[in-house]
């Protein structure tokens, strides 16, 4: 016999295990259903966590070659990789294991196998063995995220052409690292590798980096990383990858078709992920996907199945880790009978590189793609006190307002703790707040935060410090 739950969820990524455990608080019997062996799903094992554990420990390690220049002397700065590895894989442990419990205690039960569909109630999980459990529910939630993309022929073997998953796991620093696509994760990465010694190249087909950021931000962006080392070779095509004895050779062609080769120990391929639909066995049941895989849906989550719902990076929107934990909540709380939602106008994106890269909202090209009238204020960090103090004050807050009404409509960082400066413009767009309304709250002297008030007051051109 099947066991019977109220609710299953399948996935236990960021998604996936908040939506369960607030479906539990609701006192709705659940289930959570995950094949990687360890909740926390792309984003805690292989994405964000380990990740931002090595972002923060290769820019320790540069800091620490570099005291001396600060007055403090030390002895000769060594790279210990396998035990920077283990920090990290240490860091991850703790979290997943962290999410076993909060299931284990909101009474989740957790299925460690991989979840398909037998019918629109029932859902076959099979463990490592093949061992297979069939388990029914009422309501069902898709939360299998995505898996990273390849070029056309070209397969990864995670030592010489990588995802971001093998990018996590090199077992020396590569002399030449050639990154395909100037992303989030692909500038991520490439920050990490130049920072512990690499050479890194970076192609992208576009004549900008970090597609769909304000495009003042990203030229500011490319010009740092520039600074720091790293190779930007803009509008070019990768034609082919070809593995050899010492690595790879990839060829390109610009956009008036000069070809160009590079040679290099690994190249990491991170032109974009794709839903993880596969094995699930939609076809069966019938529930509908559109041209890019993705599970189609309505405003409540819902599928074209009533009591079939999806949330996260297999539907349509950004692909990050906070979008799913909000869109789970959401179906938690709509499937519990409350009124959960999502406000996508206010989901902020993060590059976390030094410095860190931050935006929320609409961008100046989407405001003029609009039509609306709007007005700008900016303050850079070498204005900033604190940044000053600590000799780390590149970049600058922009905020953009309505001409009219001096609502808030988006704000774009590149600067010191960016990611935690964009939740206070987060918070006041929530509340549809003006820039008058940032600018007149007083901020704490000194703080990176005074950056933040500074761009709200030059919005109606009366900041102080610049």
């Amino acid at each position: 016999m099947s066991e019977k739950f109220q609710t299953i969820v399948i996935g236990g990524g960021p998604g996936g295990y908040v939506c369960a455990i607030r479906l539990a608080q609701l006192g709705i019997k659940t289930a959570c259903v995950e094949s990687r062996g360890s909740l926390g799903g792309t984003c805690l094992n292989i994405g964000c966590i380990p990740s931002k554990s090595l972002l923060n420990l290769s820019e320790e390690f540069h800091k620490a070659q570099n005291l001396s220049s600060k007055g403090i002397e030390v002895g000769e700065v060594k790279l210990n990789l396998s035990k920077m590895m283990k920090n990290k894989d240490k860091a991850v442990t703790i979290l997943t294991k962290g999410v076993e419990f909060l299931l284990k205690k909101n009474k989740v039960t957790y299925f460690k196998g991989t979840g398909s569909f037998k019918s629109k109630n029932e859902i076959s999980v099979k463990d490592s063995q093949n061992k297979e459990t069939l388990i029914q529910a009422e309501n069902i939630i898709i939360a299998t995220g995505s898996v990273p993309v390849s070029l056309p022929e070209i397969e990864f073997d995670e030592k010489v052409i990588v995802s971001s998953t093998g990018a996590l796991n090199l077992k020396q620093v590569p002399k030449k690292m050639l990154v395909v696509g100037g992303g989030y994760i692909g500038l991520e990465m490439g920050s990490v590798w130049s920072r512990l010694g690499a050479e890194v190249h970076v192609v992208e087909f576009l004549d900008h980096i970090t597609p769909g950021m304000d495009r003042e931000i990203s030229n500011e962006f490319m010009k740092i990383l520039k600074k720091q080392g790293i190779n930007f070779h803009m509008q070019h095509k990768v034609k082919s990858i070809k593995k050899n004895k010492s690595g790879a050779t990839v060829s390109t062609v610009d956009k008036d078709n000069n070809k160009k080769d590079f040679d290099c120990d690994v190249v990491l391929i991170s032109v974009g992920r794709k839903p993880n639909t596969n094995g699930l066995n939609l076809e069966t049941i019938g529930v509908e996907l559109d041209k890019k895989n993705r599970v189609k849906t309505d405003k409540n989550f819902r599928t074209n199945k009533d009591n079939i719902f999806a949330i996260g990076d297999v539907i349509n929107g950004p692909m990050l880790a906070h979008k799913a934990e909000d869109e789970g909540i959401a179906v938690a709380e709509n499937i519990g009978g409350q009124s959960g939602h999502v406000n996508y106008d206010t989901i902020p994106g993060v590059i976390y590189t030094s410095p860190e890269v931050a935006s929320i909202g609409k961008t100046e090209e989407q405001l003029k793609g609009l039509n609306i009238k709007y007005k700008i204020g900016k303050f850079s960090f070498m204005a900033n006190s604190r940044a000053k103090a600590i000799d780390n004050a590149e970049g600058f807050v922009k905020i953009l307002a309505d001409e009219r009404t001096d609502k808030v409509l988006g704000a774009h960082l590149i600067g010191p703790h960016a990611g935690e400066l964009i939740a206070e413009i987060g918070v006041a767009m929530e509340f549809g707040a003006s820039s008058e309304d940032i600018a007149r709250t007083c901020h704490a002297h000194p703080t990176f935060s005074e950056a933040v008030k500074e761009a709200a007051l030059s919005v109606d051109r009366r900041a102080i410090h610049s």
